[in-house]
């Protein structure tokens, strides 16, 4: 091996150091000198060893940066387990119930990782020495270790068959049991379970009823639709004796079904014309009556008043009109149901009435008003 004298290799150093940093240098580099105590050697240094403090500074700096990139490198890996952990995890909860143990596993093997990710990223952030990765692995690996009957849910076997377990098997069960195995032991989760049937209470069918309370008006259809229409002029009100239809041989006022294609407005003028001659003005709707009789038949009316007429009241085959006052309406010669809301509408309420009726006889009634 060529030998170099240490009094040139001194001054070798100091000319090298006096280009990179004449100040910085004062004795040589320790590297440079051996202070072997064997004889001669111990003024000599390896030709091999012969290295400037500048070459010494770039090689320390290409080793260091090597360093980062492979610290940086694991923390990337470590970030991707992470999202691919957790993805999994999202996966697995599309299978509850049946994968609770292996979907908290997956939440503390993504932990465990994020722990070991976030001393990586320390190691950088701070500049540590690379084996400060080694007390960092040790200490997720020690917990690890720890929570092992909790982390080490996953087989790739059958745990009764020992058959090679479908990825879905090993991922998303925690049974750890083949399709074949699953079914044997357990066939009830194969039965498709029935629906259970909501008991809601019963309710009457409406011609069944004999409270208002008893059936769902919201619900309830009526057979048919119709109107009436009272006409005041001059303190008096237009009433007909009924001659035919629902009601004949009571007292009641001009109406009856509204046809196709008709508004209530329209059925009103028009039922009103036929069975008395003359023509209503300025209608206007005060109300609505839903009847329900206990034959099945269910008719809602709609109530008109009308302030005018034209034209001349006139006798016909359907109804025999007079006029009475407004204060001696015959209701005891009426629908029972008319002393109950009439009033009320005569006084300015927009009334809803319900009724339940045993052909002419009322049973039960429910009137509310607002003003009008």
């Amino acid at each position: 091996m060529l030998m170099i004298p240490l009094g040139r290799m001194r001054n070798q150093a100091i000319a090298a150091a006096s280009l990179h940093d004449r100040s910085a240098l004062i004795d040589p580099p320790c590297s440079m000198i051996s202070t072997c105590s064997h004889g001669i050697s111990g003024l000599l240094i390896p030709l091999s060893k012969k290295v400037s403090p500048l070459n010494l500074d770039l090689g320390s700096k290409t080793i260091y940066s090597q360093r980062i990139m492979i610290i940086e490198k694991i923390n990337s890996v470590l970030y991707w387990a992470i999202i691919g952990i957790l993805l999994l995890n999202i996966m697995q909860r599309k299978h509850h119930p049946h994968v609770e143990k292996k979907r908290t596993a997956t939440v503390m093997l993504a932990v465990l990782v994020l722990i070991l990710n976030m001393f990586a990223a320390l190691i950088l952030q701070f500049e540590l020495p690379q084996w400060t990765l080694i007390p960092a692995l040790l200490v997720p690996i020690t917990v690890g270790y720890l929570m092992r009957s909790k982390l080490l849910v996953f087989t790739l076997n059958c745990t009764e068959c020992d058959e090679r377990l479908s990825m879905n098997n090993v991922l998303y069960h925690d049974d750890n049991l083949c399709d074949a195995c699953r079914m044997e032991l357990h066939p009830e989760l194969f039965e498709t379970p029935l629906a259970d049937e909501e008991v809601l209470p019963e309710i009457p069918a409406p011609a069944d009823a004999r409270s208002v309370e008893e059936i769902d008006w919201d619900l309830w259809e009526p057979t048919e639709t119709a109107v009436i229409c009272y006409i005041f002029h001059e303190g008096k009100v237009l009433l007909i004796n009924k001659k035919t239809g629902l009601g004949n041989g009571m007292v009641n006022a001009p109406g009856g079904r509204i046809e196709e294609l008709e508004t209530a407005r329209e059925a009103a003028i028009r039922e009103t014309i036929e069975e008395t001659g003359i023509t209503p003005l300025n209608l206007r709707e005060v109300g609505i009556l839903d009847f329900q009789f206990i034959d099945g038949y269910a008719l809602k009316g709609y109530v008109f008043f009308a302030d005018d007429y034209t034209g001349e009241l006139t006798e016909t085959d359907e109804a025999d009109p007079f006029w009475v006052d407004e204060t001696a309406i015959p209701y005891e010669q009426m629908w029972e149901d008319d002393q109950l809301w009439l009033p009320k509408a005569i006084a300015g309420s927009y009334v809803i009435g319900r009724f339940i009726f045993d052909d002419r006889t009322m049973l039960s009634s429910s009137v509310t008003e607002s003003r009008s």
